[in-house]
């Protein structure tokens, strides 16, 4: 019953919105060219191609000139950006935002992920202002690719952003403006990629790790959690540490550095052992 009387004071509450004084016009103001769609109860422009076999959630919205295949699903609080274009059997779950983006067939676009936006580009002048740099390009996402929640995936500058097929992303990953990924690539949570790098096919990136602007990654390569590329890899194989070298000479070096260590403790205890005697 308590719950029941809560509920009844905010219906009561939220139906009192004339003590704010608003026109009522202005509710539905510029709302007027989108529809309830049937499949759902999202709301679609009319100037949108939407495949009648496509659900749009209610509290989804669809903007003009937004095209979406068959069978594909927008979840509800999705908003998906004029001219944008969805292909078949693709899922948007909640919460997503897309703008200048391109979405193959058979994607899967979970929960918080923004695609699409500006990138972080800044022209610094001679007086030190920082002045916005034209994104004006796109994000194009292959087929079969899934992008985990709250990713970030900004449009380009110079070229377009490209996820290539079969690719997987996991949460809470940020990809710069003009970055290009192959198809079949694994990057794993809280990854970074910077603007304008170039990833291969095959490659995959460990948890964490962070990749400079404007670095280029061959395919078949794979780097480990919370290492930093901040120079073109050229040969396929196994990478680590900061900056990233070969696996194998990072595990060398952190051999050497871990008897380093033991050789100074050792060393130290001596002389405490010298001063005591």
């Amino acid at each position: 019953m308590v719950r029941l009387s809560i509920a009844h004071q905010w219906f009561f509450s939220c139906n009192q919105c004339h003590s704010l004084d608003v026109p009522r016009c202005c509710v539905a103001e510029g709302w007027t060219e989108h529809l309830s769609w049937a499949r759902g109860g999202g709301l679609v422009h009319k100037l949108a191609a939407i495949d009648p076999s496509t659900t749009v959630e209610i509290g989804a919205i669809i903007h003009e000139h937004v095209q979406v295949g068959p069978h594909s699903h927008i979840g509800s609080g999705s908003v998906v950006g004029p001219r944008v274009t969805i292909g078949s059997h693709s899922t948007l779950w909640y919460n997503v935002s897309l703008q200048n983006s391109c979405i193959g067939n058979h994607c899967a676009i979970h929960c918080g992920v923004c695609i699409g936006q500006d990138g972080f580009g800044f022209f610094v002048d001679d007086q030190g202002n920082m002045i916005k740099k034209p994104q004006m390009l796109q994000v194009k996402i292959g087929n079969d690719v899934e992008i985990g929640a709250n990713c970030c995936i900004d449009r380009g500058s110079w070229r377009d952003t490209v996820i290539g097929d079969h690719t997987k992303i996991d949460n809470q990953v940020q990809i710069g403006h003009n970055v290009v990924i192959g198809h079949s690539c694994m990057i794993c949570g809280q990854a970074g990629l910077g603007g304008s790098s170039t990833i291969g096919d095959f490659v995959v990136l460990g948890g964490k790790c962070g990749v400079a602007d404007h670095i280029s990654i061959v395919s078949k390569v794979r780097i480990a959690a919370k290492s930093g590329v901040t120079r073109n890899i050229t040969k396929p194989g196994d990478y680590a540490g900061f900056p990233a070298v070969p696996a194998a000479e990072w595990r060398r070096s952190m051999a050497r550095f871990c008897k380093l260590g033991q050789g100074t403790r050792a060393h130290l205890g001596l002389e405490i052992e010298t001063c005591r005697g």
